[in-house]
């Protein structure tokens, strides 16, 4: 198809971009740059790998709603740390119901799944974990409107999980996907680290704000705290 070239492309820069700001200084100008680049070419990498799933019949039962899942969470991710404006609410409100949405469809699926048997049964083992993420995902984003925002280190750790979450199901699609690995590197471990990797840098990143009240010591001075 036309569009998997750009799908793939968008995938490459994704990965490039996602660990440069993971590791790049938090608020500072190359993770913010890199963030944005993050954002931009992995919501293009979701809705074209929607587009090419749904056009070409490729397993859209789990491709369609992980793309689905990971627009989600980089929205989401990106909107936490921008500063409030009058779009704020409307658009929390509305990414909330996608993230309830997208996690009962998976549900739903993995449940037909489940009732037809055979191979088909196996994708209920990738939809049901996938869509408590996206029911936990819709409860937190309650539970923030209803506060009125989220500050501090817990709106660093929400921004941190929410990318980190989206680079893995990224990672899924190019690591355990046929032929998308070099056959030199596609080894049992290689794969596995390729698709863990964002999942410890999560891990990591959330360690690092535990209990904290404040972003001082992983964000620089400078940089702006907004409330989001």
């Amino acid at each position: 198809m036309t569009l998997l070239p750009l799908h793939i492309v968008a995938g490459g820069m994704g990965f490039i971009s996602g660990y440069v700001a993971l590791s790049s200084a938090k608020g500072a100008t190359l993770h913010r740059k890199s963030g944005m680049l993050f954002v931009v070419v992995m919501t293009t990498m979701s809705i074209t790998g929607m587009l090419i799933s749904a056009a070409g019949n490729v397993a859209p039962a789990i491709n369609i709603p992980l793309a689905f899942l990971t627009f989600y969470l980089v929205i989401t991710s990106l909107t936490t740390v921008r500063p409030p404006a009058a779009w704020s609410r409307p658009t929390e409100i509305a990414a909330m119901l996608m993230a309830w949405g997208v996690g009962l469809a998976c549900f739903v699926l993995a449940v037909a799944a489940l009732a037809r048997g055979g191979r088909e049964a196996g994708i209920a083992f990738v939809l049901f974990p996938f869509g408590a993420v996206g029911l936990l995902a819709g409860a937190s984003d309650l539970r923030m409107i209803r506060a009125g925002g989220v500050r501090g280190a817990p709106r660093l750790a929400r921004h941190l999980w929410r990318m980190c979450f989206a680079l893995f199901i990224a990672s899924i699609a190019v690591f355990m996907g046929r032929g998308r690995v070099p056959e030199a590197i596609r080894t049992p471990a290689l794969l596995a680290a390729g698709v863990l990797l964002p999942i410890v840098a999560m891990v990591y990143w959330l360690w690092r704000v535990r209990g904290r009240r404040s972003v001082r010591g992983i964000v620089p001075v400078s940089a702006p705290e907004t409330a989001s």
